[in-house]
C-alpha cells in the first residue's frame, strides 16, 4: 500500500504535468481560431509587422516579471504555460465568448454597441478568460502558487501574453487600414508600447494579488473563492481604462498613473515582505543547528547572494551556490506551508528532502 505522503506526492506532480501538456493542447488548438483571425484583420504584412512591433512591449513585460521572480524563481514550464494561456488561449476564450454579449441586447447605434463592448463586454470576457489560467495554476500547481508574489509573476505573465496577441492586432490593423500607416503604427504604438504597456498587467495583476494572498492563508475552497473576489478590481480597473473618452490625457495622468504607481509599490513591497519571510524561517532553521547565522545572511538578503556568488564564480562552483541558494530559499517557502496548516506532512517529508539537500549542496560549495 502506498504511503498517504507519497501518494499525494504523485498526485501533486500529476496535478503539474495535466497543467501542461493540458495548456500545451489546448494552446495548439487555439492557434487555429486565434491565427485566422489576426490575419483575416491585418493581412500578412500588417501580421509581420504587427508581430515584431509587439515583441518591444512585450519584453518589457517579460524582464518585469524576471526581476520581480528573481527570489524565488517560478519553474520555467510552469511560466510557459502562463505565457501560452494568454497570447492563445485566454484570446480563443474572448473570441468564443464575445458574441454572446453582443447577442444579449439590441443597439440603437453602431456607437452604442461599440462603447457596450468596449466598456462591458471586454473588462468581463477578457479578465474572466485570463484569470482562468491563474484558477487552474492555483488548483493544479499548488505548491507553486502560495504567496502573492507567485499570483503577480503568473498574472504579469498570462497578462503579457493576452497583450501580445491583442498588441499584433492593433498595431496590424494600423498597418492594414489606413492609407498613412507609418503615421497610424507610430500612433498606436505609443499609446499601447509605450503610455501602456502594463495595463493588462496591472489589470490581471489584481486578480493575482488577491488570489496570493488567499493561496497562502486558505486551502483551495477559500482560495478559489478569491478567484471571483478578485476578479472585480481587474473588471473595474479594465473598465476604467476602456471608458477613457476625450479628456484621455486627464483621466490617463490622474488616475491611470497613480494607478499604476500604486502597483507598482505594492510590488516592491511584498517582494521585500517574501525577502524577510526567508530570513526569519530560515533563523529558526538556524537556532536548530542547520545553518549558521553567516549563512542565513547570505541566503536570505540580495547583498549576501550576490557576495556568495561573486566567490563561488572564482572558484568555479557557481552552479553548487545557486542550488545551493534556491534550496535554502525552498525550505523557507516549505516552512512557511507547514506553519500555515496546509498538507502539512506532505510539506514535512518535503522539509526532510530539502534539508538533506542543503546538506549535500553545502559539501559541494565547500568542495
Amino acid at each position: 500500500m502506498i504511503p498517504p505522503v507519497v501518494a499525494a506526492k504523485r498526485r501533486r506532480s500529476a496535478g503539474v504535468l495535466v497543467l501542461v501538456l493540458g495548456g500545451a493542447g489546448l494552446a495548439l488548438l487555439s492557434l487555429f481560431l486565434v491565427v485566422p483571425f489576426l490575419l483575416a484583420n491585418t493581412g500578412p504584412a500588417g501580421f509581420l509587422i504587427g508581430f515584431l512591433a509587439s515583441l518591444v512591449p512585450l519584453a518589457v513585460v517579460l524582464l518585469t516579471v524576471f526581476l520581480i521572480d528573481r527570489w524565488e524563481p517560478e519553474p520555467k514550464r510552469l511560466l510557459l504555460f502562463a505565457f501560452t494561456w494568454g497570447a492563445a488561449v485566454s484570446i480563443a476564450v474572448t473570441l468564443l465568448i464575445q458574441p454572446l454579449f453582443a447577442m444579449s441586447r439590441d443597439f440603437s447605434s453602431d456607437a452604442e454597441y461599440f462603447t457596450f463592448m468596449a466598456t462591458i463586454q471586454a473588462p468581463i470576457v477578457e479578465e474572466f478568460a485570463k484569470s482562468l489560467g491563474l484558477l487552474l495554476l492555483l488548483l493544479l500547481a499548488r505548491k507553486h502558487f502560495d504567496g502573492p508574489v507567485d499570483g503577480v509573476v503568473f498574472a504579469f505573465t498570462i497578462a503579457g501574453g493576452f497583450a501580445f496577441t491583442e498588441n499584433i492586432l492593433y498595431f496590424g490593423r494600423s498597418v492594414a487600414d489606413s492609407s498613412t500607416p507609418a503615421t497610424d503604427l507610430a500612433s498606436v504604438f505609443f499609446l499601447r508600447g509605450i503610455m501602456s504597456p502594463f495595463a493588462h498587467a496591472v489589470f490581471t495583476g489584481t486578480t493575482g494579488l488577491v488570489m496570493g494572498f488567499a493561496a497562502r492563508r486558505w486551502h483551495n475552497g477559500l482560495s478559489v473563492a478569491a478567484f471571483f473576489v478578485g476578479l472585480l478590481p481587474a473588471m473595474f480597473l479594465h473598465n476604467r481604462w476602456n471608458s477613457m473618452g476625450q479628456d484621455f490625457l486627464l483621466q490617463y495622468l490622474t488616475f491611470q498613473v497613480p494607478m499604476f504607481v500604486l502597483v507598482a509599490v505594492a510590488v516592491v513591497l511584498i517582494r521585500l515582505a517574501e525577502n524577510r519571510l526567508t530570513r526569519q524561517r530560515l533563523r529558526e532553521y538556524a537556532a536548530a543547528g542547520w545553518f549558521t547565522p553567516a549563512e542565513v545572511d547570505m541566503l536570505a538578503t540580495g547583498s549576501g547572494r550576490r557576495a556568495a556568488l561573486a566567490w563561488a564564480g572564482r572558484v568555479n562552483r557557481r552552479g553548487h551556490m545557486k542550488a545551493f541558494i534556491r534550496a535554502g530559499t525552498r525550505l523557507a517557502f516549505t516552512r512557511q506551508r507547514i506553519l500555515a496548516g496546509r498538507d502539512v506532512a506532505q510539506h514535512q517529508m518535503d522539509e526532510q528532502h530539502a534539508l538533506q539537500d542543503i546538506l549535500s549542496l553545502r559539501a559541494a560549495v565547500a568542495g
